[in-house]
């Protein structure tokens, strides 16, 4: 196994199709057009090596009816930011930042879902460390990013183990000083998600405690500005650019080695931890129904993240729900695609 130098710098790169993982907030890049025709513009929030690279190599950037202004986000809650302030008609997220927006009582509308693999939504532990189980967190420091999916992967393995916030150190802790603070024994495990868990899993110095299967929804979803889709151009718009995200999700799965490359060129992620990403979470998605379960499962993070006094107030989550563009779907509870185990 080629082993790879834990730094930093090679793990700092955001991804929107694995914004479910990211928090804390950050100003948009520069914003950028894409080929397009016509007089309309959507503006679309990203993130590097998100949906406009994904889009574009899968060729779903080619014909496209309407032009696409494109501003760059470092993760998922500012995105949600700019759709709550009308800067940004549509984006990609996952899991965490809806609630995280909507609990702050955000303008935003849910208005589709895809369902991969949580296998990459993991806890981490130092190659030789003693701990065997999640109930070995007892106690220990464990470093995670508020408010991540991470953040609540951790909370739901701690209380699969009888275990609670109160019975664990939490450093709250943004990638780069968590890495720092993994790599350097200040933390006895980190709660991440890919493609970190795929550069730490191949540069050896750590293993898997325990993955978010059976523990996380795996549940991503994209969201767009009310007053979008209460356009009537723009909501078409809108209901084309999810379908071409379908294909381009579909592509990944039939096209994991060319995206691979994609996702390191544009990332600068070495590419065989692109591949293991995209093996073990990111090319594992299926676009699925925005249905009652998903719906329901959201209510519970959203519960969990109240009770635990992490957002401000309780909200019912299909409130923030449109589902006009579920068309003929599988359930939000079918399994996510496998390319068999990942390195």
């Amino acid at each position: 196994m080629k082993s790879f130098r834990l730094s930093a710098a090679a793990l700092l790169v955001p991804l929107a199709l694995l914004a479910s993982a990211c928090s804390g907030a950050s100003a948009a890049g520069d914003a950028s057009n894409s080929d397009g025709k016509g007089s309309l513009v959507l503006n679309v929030g990203d993130q590097k090596g998100g949906s406009e690279a994904l889009l574009r190599a899968a060729g779903e950037l080619d014909d496209l009816p309407y032009r696409v202004k494109w501003s760059t986000f470092t993760s998922g809650p500012p995105l949600l930011e700019a759709v709550n302030a009308g800067a940004v008609d549509f984006g990609s997220v996952g899991n965490t930042p809806p609630v995280f927006a909507a609990g702050a009582g955000s303008k935003i509308t849910v208005v589709a879902a895809t369902h991969g693999d949580s296998a990459g939504e993991a806890i981490l532990v130092p190659k030789d460390s003693p701990l065997r189980t999640a109930r070995d967190l007892k106690g220990k420091r464990i470093a995670v990013a508020q408010g991540s999916s991470a953040h609540f992967q951790l909370i739901a393995s701690l209380r699969g183990a009888g275990l609670g916030l109160d019975d664990v150190r939490v450093s709250l802790l943004q990638p780069a000083d968590a890495l720092a603070a993994f790599s350097g024994g200040k933390v006895d495990a980190w709660a991440v998600w890919d493609p970190y868990t795929s550069q730490v899993l191949l540069s050896g110095k750590g293993r898997v405690l325990t993955d978010g299967r059976g523990v996380v929804n795996g549940l991503g979803f994209q969201v767009a500005a009310p007053s979008a889709l209460a356009d009537r151009e723009k909501a078409k718009a809108v209901g084309d650019f999810v379908e071409r995200l379908r294909r381009a999700q579909g592509w990944v799965f039939d096209h994991p080695e060319e995206w691979a490359r994609a996702w390191a060129k544009e990332t600068g992620l070495p590419y065989e931890v692109a591949l293991a990403a995209v093996k073990r979470s990111n090319g594992t998605r299926i676009p699925v129904a925005l249905d009652d379960a998903a719906i329901a499962s959201e209510q519970q993070i959203a519960d969990t993240f109240a009770a635990l006094k992490l957002i401000p107030r309780t909200f019912r989550f299909a409130d923030y729900v449109d589902t006009r563009f579920n068309k003929d779907l599988p359930p939000s509870t079918t399994p996510a695609r496998s390319f068999g185990k990942a390195s």
